[in-house]
């Protein structure tokens, strides 16, 4: 007995609640969300800084709805010859998939393609002499790949 008139007071309790739930309100994106997208995805190194330090710490910024997925440099190794080119490829992948959710991909490829490209120059900063070259070269390969073939 005691069981179906707990049953009995719980079930209308469950209904009330999912009503509740449902008609919520949802979580509204903030409304400075281009405007951080944008200044996230510029080619200077503070663009890049605090980009790495919001991906560092995505907990504070997930009323956003950011897309932080990557597939780093896709099939070209993140890594080539050493070179640290992994986080510049991710930075790449936030911006394309960002921009595409918001349906502004096209007018802001260019940007990111030249993002992409100063984020792999300055990873090449490290090293002097031939392997500085070999790092730029290799630098403006991932950046015409981009260009020409990124969608």
């Amino acid at each position: 007995m005691f069981r179906r008139r707990t049953a009995a007071l719980t079930a209308p309790l469950l209904a009330l609640a999912a009503t509740m739930v449902a008609a919520a309100p949802a979580q509204a994106v903030p409304a400075d969300k281009p405007q951080i997208l944008t200044r996230w995805t510029q080619t200077a190194p503070a663009s890049y800084t605090q980009w790495a330090d919001a991906r560092a710490h995505r907990t504070k910024w997930s009323a956003y709805g950011f897309d932080w997925s990557t597939d780093y440099c896709t099939s070209s190794p993140d890594n080539p010859l050493g070179f640290p080119f992994r986080m510049s490829c991710a930075h790449h992948d936030f911006g394309y998939r960002n921009y595409k959710a918001a349906g502004a991909f096209a007018a802001n490829k260019p940007r990111l393609d030249s993002m992409f490209h100063a984020d792999l120059r300055r990873a090449c900063t490290r090293y002097t002499g031939a392997k500085k070259k070999s790092c730029d070269a290799l630098a403006w390969t991932y950046y015409q790949a981009v260009k020409r073939f990124g969608h």
